[in-house]
């Protein structure tokens, strides 16, 4: 059996994260007064100068005495209201949730993963104890390309695995990627900034359960990233995909699938509409988480 060509990888470039900036103008407006004036002059002329006899013009006296202090109502000061200068509303930011501690966040990392579900039927998939230390052991296992079913962050499908017998050979039938298309459309369907919002919140705790596998020269973060290339190195097969074996222990008759590791498998089994959605989704992943 022929293997279409391995789904290649697009080198990926790194996108650093940047927060909002709000700026504010603010407008002064200067009022400038500016005083005025006024100049008189004359420039009358006579030819020859005039002798004028003053006459001595005596006051009449008023037969009445005059008021010499006029009780006049002062001026009320004019009231100058002050410019008002609308400023936006600053929204404070909410304040991030304490961490529970690592033996106590089976209930906190519950509700997270039904909140970044955003309404899809995930939650009868979840397990229910020791989900972060069974995540990061999962996560390690994945970046070696090895299955550890039994820590598994999600519960395996319902749906058993069927298979077609074709011309006396044995065939993966397509019917069975279904029992992976809520797997696909669960992680297809994820905000990748949420995702990736909830995961730096969330280091705290995966970074300790990781230390406890006994780690120091590596990082978890690197481990995640290790895990997704992983994935993305499967091949995606649209033949029909051959079997030999019975029941638990079929296996590929095409010798490359069958050297391919168990996490990759895992991705062949799945049939190629869900891989690619799988690989899609972790590649946009990918870049957030760099």
């Amino acid at each position: 059996m022929q293997l279409s060509q391995e789904d290649r990888i697009t080198p990926q470039e790194k996108s650093s994260g940047t927060n909002g900036l709000a700026i504010i103008a603010i407008a002064v407006v200067a009022l400038i007064s500016a005083g005025g004036y006024y100049y008189l002059s004359s420039n009358d002329k006579s030819e020859e100068p005039q002798v004028i006899t003053p006459v001595v013009v005596p006051d009449p006296l008023p037969e009445q005495p005059l008021e010499t202090v006029a009780n006049l109502p002062e001026p009320e000061p004019e009231v100058v209201e002050p410019a008002v200068v609308e400023l936006p509303e600053v929204t404070p930011e909410p304040e991030a949730e304490p961490l529970p501690t690592l033996a106590d966040s089976d209930a906190y990392i519950h509700q997270k993963t039904i909140d970044i579900a955003d309404g899809m039927a995930i939650e009868p998939l979840l397990i229910e104890e020791n989900v972060i230390r069974q995540f990061v052991v999962f996560v390690d296992n994945l970046a070696q390309g090895e299955l550890a079913r039994k820590v598994s962050p999600l519960k395996a499908p319902n749906n058993r695995f069927t298979v077609s017998d074709i011309a006396n050979k044995t065939y993966v039938d397509p019917d069975s990627y279904h029992r992976y298309d809520l797997y696909a459309d669960f992680l297809t369907s994820l905000n990748e900034e949420q995702l990736a919002k909830t995961y730096s919140e969330l280091t705290p705790l995966l970074n300790e359960a990781f230390h406890e596998l006994g780690y120091d020269s590596t990082s978890f973060d690197e481990r995640v990233q290790e895990a997704i290339a992983v994935m993305l190195g499967a091949p995606i097969i649209e033949q029909p995909i051959e079997l030999d074996g019975v029941s638990v222990n079929y296996q590929f008759v095409d010798p490359k699938l069958e050297a391919l590791p168990d996490a990759q498998k895992l991705m062949v089994r799945m049939g190629p509409e869900n891989a690619r959605k799988i690989k899609a989704a972790l590649r946009r992943l990918q870049k957030h988480l760099d």
